[in-house]
């Protein structure tokens, strides 16, 4: 039983790391590159967005990139809903990059475009 303990334990400290290490990219300014369409990267940001429980409040497109604005949705809690946020899914020759993405909705926007 000590040994599943220390194994969990282990893979705990593992994922923390990771996000932490994460983390600074995105505060940088400095984006994850995707060889997929403009429409497909912002198809999947609405879905996981919405899954992860953020209201996608609009999304804008200024020149080459699309803004996408959300928050945080109340979750049935009646307690008001987020500050307004937004992400950038710039397009750079064959990729698009996004930008000011937190690590959590980035992990799982990888993870869908993948696929």
């Amino acid at each position: 039983m000590s040994q599943r303990l220390r194994g969990l334990a282990a893979f705990a400290t593992a994922a923390i790391l990771l996000c932490v290490a994460s983390t600074p990219l995105a505060a940088q300014g400095k984006g994850k590159q995707y060889t997929v369409s403009r429409d497909k990267a912002v198809t999947v940001t609405r879905e996981v967005l919405v899954r992860q429980g953020y209201e996608v409040v609009r999304i804008e497109t200024d020149g080459p990139s699309q803004v996408v604005y959300y928050r945080a949705g109340n979750k049935g809690k009646g307690k008001g809903k987020g500050k307004l946020e937004k992400m950038v899914i710039r397009r750079e020759a064959e990729r698009v990059v996004f930008v000011d993405t937190p690590a959590a909705i980035l992990l799982d926007i990888d993870i869908r475009l993948r696929l």
